[in-house]
């Protein structure tokens, strides 16, 4: 399976991309945004952003939909204190319903992610990770 051609399927699928500003943008303003969001920092704080928003669209529609107590929320707290465990959390997240909120409450904390080694014949652009058991 090539990932990059599905990811790329599925971007096409989304459309045209909505503009960043409705003004425009002088070349000076275009630099510093650059200087911005191509930080290596940026990436990082985007990306946490990211496992923030999914941990908590996630726990609120388990509490919401009845299948995590609000009270058992305060066990996840452990699990949120750094960005590797948001990382780790929001991939399980990802891959389990809300029905299962509960049964990864019990699992306690989700192994650390490491970056696998792609094969020679993998894209260069793909990073592929896998839990640490």
């Amino acid at each position: 399976m090539r990932l990059d051609k599905l990811v790329e399927q599925i971007d096409t699928a989304f459309g045209e991309t909505p503009p960043f500003t409705s003004v425009d943008l002088d070349e000076n303003d275009r630099d510093v945004l650059m200087r911005v969001f191509g930080d290596d920092g940026y990436q990082v704080y985007l990306q946490d952003q990211v496992n923030r928003q999914i941990i908590r669209d996630y726990l609120t529609n388990a509490v919401m939909l009845g299948y995590l107590p609000q009270q058992d929320v305060s066990g996840f707290v452990e699990m949120l204190g750094s960005r590797e465990a948001r990382a780790s959390l929001s991939l399980h997240m990802l891959m389990s319903s809300v029905e299962q909120a509960a049964e990864l409450l019990a699992s306690g904390v989700p192994a650390r992610l490491k970056l696998l080694e792609p094969s020679a014949d993998s894209p260069p652009h793909i990073h592929i990770i896998s839990s640490q058991s």
